[in-house]
């Protein structure tokens, strides 16, 4: 199996050519690689390049900077001359952003943190107009040097610092200084963590196949690329369709496994589903030349293939998830454009099917920086995970980052890991050749949605795509931002059910019966009514409390047959989790 898949590869022209120059080019991109952390200095300074000469050929938008600068600094001075003559706190000059949570204690509305809070804010604010609508600066230059001033930035904020936070200092008057003492254990036990094995790993309670990942099922297929699990039925009756979960393969699969309270594959179960998970095989080294084509074949086409064999189904559900969910959609296209009409639904959750509004994941994925990781990828055969996280909490900093060192480090309040964290920390590696290839078609050239994608060498359009949709955006996703999610409406010729639920890109979706301030809003866009814009969805959807699963749960019984008893278990290799998910 490894073997036929080795014999399509083909390494990008640039990096097969054997010239010591080109050798000599590659090293040293690679170390700089490195060094950088897998973000191309070239891309950064381009940038700032674009900024720079941009705004240094605009007198005028310089003036108004400057007035902004001279108004809020007067503004700054009023505000700590008139507190400084008062018993109450002042209303502030400037307020935080909406989801701005490091300011919220009560002790940052009185001197002397109100007057680094104000002044920090400040300051942000005119960073802000500094690096925003500015003539000829492009859009995506003007949201990336936007994004890296917020985050230098946000280095520097006082909630940072011991003697400008005012809830560090109470803790630490209050615990005469022990706080610091178990922060700076942690921390020295963190390093030693980094320098044995490059990464910091927090000890949990939790174990996969026995608190996690531990519905009852069965792995009933294993190729190179997956284990196919299929699940113990909990019911006298099931729906006849069988449900596929194709998971990202950039994360562990127990996602939609967590513990028995919040599993959406229990949930299912005992809801009358005969559920099936795909588990993918965690790629090393040796899988450098496993291209997207690859995942997509021995993942859901096979997995498709195998549930028909088993069960006898002739219409199948299927779920996707983040990048899994792109995959199943280019499944589904390429199913349609075959005449194949096995899939009874399709489900995407906070996945993306174009790319031309991304988010912020998207601001510094250009040319240089694809060219910059591929050198690096080529050099160790796949994109590692600890090089992924970093990017990902730089989106959310204030919250990933900074405000678990505080608790970590300052506070001292190592927290316990839940079974989110802990999944969240059993991360896994990208194949070389499948993310470069998704990095280019998908996020550079958007070729899904433009239709020029291809599969087997032929071009697939979602335009083919009639079956129901049922997609799931989240509020406060930086992965895969709603509005994104949403475009799906206009891709494909079928009724689109949309839910947009509170949360980010995985508390959102793993929203369970019962979670409580838990909140979405659903409506169903049918192919022949009148395209929407999403504001326009936003003010026209239901908003509903509680969690979303029910009201999932009903659409697909609704696109079921009537029930019967269940199929049997496929024979069994192992049982659930199986091997792949504990791979390292």
């Amino acid at each position: 199996m490894n073997q036929d898949l080795h014999k399509d590869f083909r390494l990008p022209e640039k990096l097969t050519t054997n010239s010591v120059t080109s050798r000599i080019d590659h090293n040293a991109r690679v170390m700089l690689a490195k060094l950088m952390g897998g973000t191309s200095p070239i891309a950064l300074n381009l940038v700032f390049m674009d900024w720079a000469l941009n705004l240094g050929t605009a007198p005028g938008k310089q003036m108004k900077l400057t007035q902004q600068a001279q108004e809020a600094y007067f503004e700054y001075l009023r505000f700590l001359f008139e507190q400084s003559f008062s018993l109450e706190p002042l209303k502030p000059t400037i307020e935080p952003e909406l989801g701005d949570r490091r300011f919220k204690n009560e002790a940052w509305n009185k001197p002397p943190f109100s007057f680094y809070k104000q002044g920090f804010l400040l300051t942000e604010n005119w960073w802000k107009a500094a690096t925003t609508n500015i003539s000829g600066l492009t859009e995506p230059d003007e949201k990336a040097i936007s994004f890296t001033a917020r985050q230098l930035l946000n280095v520097f904020a006082p909630s940072n610092f011991l003697s400008t936070n005012p809830e560090l200092l109470s803790k630490t008057i209050e615990e005469k200084g022990a706080n610091l003492v178990r922060g700076l254990q942690a921390f020295s036990k963190d390093a030693l963590q980094i320098e044995s094995n490059g990464e910091v790993r927090t000890k949990s309670n939790y174990q996969v196949g026995k608190t996690l990942a531990a519905t009852p099922g069965q792995v009933v297929y294993r190729n190179h690329l997956i284990e196919l699990i299929q699940y113990e039925p909990t019911t006298k009756t099931v729906h006849p369709e069988p449900l596929l979960f194709v998971p990202a393969w950039i994360m562990k699969y127990y996602i939609l496994d967590l513990s028995a309270q919040n599993s959406m594959v229990k949930y299912l179960t005992s809801q009358g589903f005969t559920v099936f998970m795909i588990s993918w095989r965690n790629p090393d080294a040796n899988d450098a030349h496993i291209g997207f084509e690859d995942y997509l074949k021995l993942g859901p086409l096979t997995a498709l293939d195998e549930i028909e064999r088993l069960t006898s189904a002739k219409k199948i559900h299927t779920a996707g998830y983040c990048l899994g969910g792109t995959l199943l959609s280019v499944a589904a296209a390429s199913l349609a454009r075959e005449g194949d009409n096995r899939l009874a639904s399709m489900t995407l959750f906070a996945a993306q099917t174009d790319f031309s509004e991304a988010g912020e994941l998207m601001l510094f994925i250009n040319e240089s920086q694809v060219s910059f990781l591929e050198d690096m990828m080529q050099e160790q055969g796949y994109l590692d995970a600890t090089q992924m996280t970093g990017a990902f909490q730089l989106l959310r900093s204030n919250d990933l980052l900074w405000a678990r060192l505080q608790k970590d480090y300052l506070l001292g309040e190592t927290t316990e890991p839940n079974d989110l964290m802990t999944w969240n920390e059993d991360a896994t590696r990208m194949p070389f050749k499948m993310h470069s290839e998704y990095l280019r078609k998908f996020f550079l050239s958007n070729e899904l949605a433009r239709g020029k994608y291809e599969v087997a060498g032929k071009p697939i359009s979602l335009r083919d795509v009639h079956i129901p949709i049922f997609a799931v955006g989240t509020e406060t996703d930086h992965v895969a931002p709603w509005k994104s999610v949403f475009k799906i409406h206009s891709l494909c010729h079928a009724d689109v059910t949309f839910a947009l639920t509170n949360g980010g890109h995985n508390a959102g979706v793993i929203s369970e019966v019962g979670h409580p301030r838990r909140h979405f809003r659903v409506l169903t866009n049918k192919d022949k009514d009148h395209a929407l814009s999403p504001d326009e969805w936003l003010n026209l959807a239901e908003l509903k409390d509680g969690s979303w699963w029910p009201e999932w749960k009903k659409w697909l019984a609704k696109h079921s047959t009537k029930r019967k008893a269940p199929p049997k278990l496929g024979k069994s290799l192992c049982p659930a989790p199986g091997t792949y998910v504990n791979m390292e």
